[in-house]
């Protein structure tokens, strides 16, 4: 894959519906290859104690108002919903879109509102790997007509018939996560996309390790789409103004402390700022847009960042 493809990460915490729905519908009329929110049920930058929207209905109402942006989850919990649950839903998203869904999914971290809701955490990330690790054969099987069968230590599941079948004829599951270990291991066995984050030093020290665990288990690497969080975008001619939008809206979503070194500024300096993702291979980029979904900013990302990204 030569070609860069820019996604939306639209926050659905601190937020109301009609915005929410609004920013899935701009990302679709600006071009965006990919549209995404978080599958958390509390917010998870900033207080927790306020306003979300739950991501899987969020993303079947954005499948109904857009028509070519591709819709997932960055990523879902594992630990929410039974696997095979998981894969009809996805396979009801891709008909809900004409063949646009991604099937994200991780091991889960977030203690509190596992707690507060009643559901499972695990002892700990090892074990909710494991759980991971069981979940995606199924998942897979299902998505490609297999009928899996299941008989793990956690998830049990006989010949699972999923009809009708996704639109997709090989609908594909983004892996989130960069645990080195044993979720970039799952991303070498069974992943379409990966996605991982943190900066750029992060993200080239974990590619070289997933590339050594496609190699151990004979997977090619270019089988998978890699994809990156670069960030909060806000793109100004003016620098400050840029600045002064960025921490405007992490006060609205109530974040003590906020994040650092994003691509804020001009759409020179947003360019230089995610040009070294492209030299390591990740050409699939996802900003995030906390609300209330800057539409300057969303648009100057794909008329003309972009376009200076691809000259290179």
């Amino acid at each position: 894959m030569n070609e860069i493809r820019l996604g939306a990460l639209c926050w659905n915490q601190y937020t109301d519906w009609p915005s929410l729905l609004a920013a899935g519908v701009r990302a679709d009329r600006l071009g965006y290859h990919s549209l995404w929110t978080w599958d958390h049920v509390y917010p998870i930058v900033g207080d927790a104690r306020g306003p979300n929207y739950e991501g899987w209905l969020t993303l079947a109402a954005w499948a109904q108002a857009t028509k070519q942006v591709r819709i997932g989850l960055m990523v879902g919990a594992n630990t929410f919903r039974n696997p095979a649950l998981v894969a009809k839903m996805a396979t009801t998203l891709d008909h809900i879109s004409n063949g646009r869904a991604i099937l994200g999914i991780g091991g889960a971290w977030f203690e509190e509102e596992h707690e507060a809701f009643g559901i499972e955490f695990g002892s700990g990330f090892p074990e909710r790997l494991r759980w991971l690790g069981e979940a995606l054969p199924v998942m897979r099987g299902m998505l490609d007509g297999t009928e899996p069968t299941a008989a793990g230590p956690h998830y049990s599941s006989r010949r699972t018939r999923n009809l009708p079948p996704p639109v997709q004829a090989h609908l594909p599951i983004c892996i989130g996560g960069s645990g080195e270990q044993v979720t970039l291991k799952l991303v070498a066995k069974y992943a379409d996309m990966n996605n991982v984050g943190g900066g750029f030093e992060t993200v080239k020290r974990k590619e070289a390790i997933l590339l050594q665990h496609c190699a151990a288990v004979g997977r090619d690497p270019a089988e998978i789409e890699r994809t990156t969080g670069v960030g909060t975008v806000f793109i100004r001619d003016d620098r400050a103004e840029a600045e002064r939008l960025f921490h405007a809206a992490f006060e609205r979503n109530r974040v003590a402390g906020h994040w650092e070194d994003q691509p804020v500024g001009t759409p020179e300096d947003v360019a230089e700022k995610l040009a070294p993702y492209l030299e390591l291979g990740y050409r699939h980029l996802i900003a995030g847009v906390p609300a209330d979904y800057d539409e300057e900013s969303m648009s100057r990302l794909v008329t003309e960042v972009k376009p200076l990204l691809e000259r290179g």
